[in-house]
């Protein structure tokens, strides 16, 4: 089965730091487009960051820009998103998402990892 797992949740004050990663199992995709999600129950699911097509960079939700970055390794098999000053708004299920090179959907999901910021 192909899928992305993710990894890297938990529970963190407010303020504090907390890194998520996501890798590719049944296949690799480093020629995707890789992305991060989250989503809190009763509403849409939202984007916080991901990378543009063509390798032009990544792009970040305005609600994160300045705090959180996503990056993956050189070999592209693993995308992290490292979080620094968390909030507790920022408490939600996060999850990798990754989509063809040149494509416009999101195709493969992973399961969803919980992050949950303490005030």
């Amino acid at each position: 089965q192909q899928r992305l797992v993710e990894s890297g949740g938990g529970l963190v004050q407010a303020g504090d730091s907390l890194s998520l990663s996501c890798t590719g199992s049944g296949r690799t995709f480093n020629s995707y487009d890789m992305a991060w999600f989250r989503q809190v129950p009763g509403k849409a699911r939202e984007f916080v960051a991901g990378f543009r097509r063509n390798d032009r960079g990544p792009s970040y939700a305005d609600a994160v820009k300045g705090r959180f970055t996503i990056s993956r390794d050189s070999a592209r098999i693993a995308v992290y998103l490292h979080m620094n000053a968390l909030k507790p708004e920022d408490t939600a299920s996060y999850y990798c998402a990754a989509r063809a090179s040149g494509g416009s959907e999101y195709i493969y999901w992973g399961q969803g990892t919980q992050v949950t910021i303490s005030s």
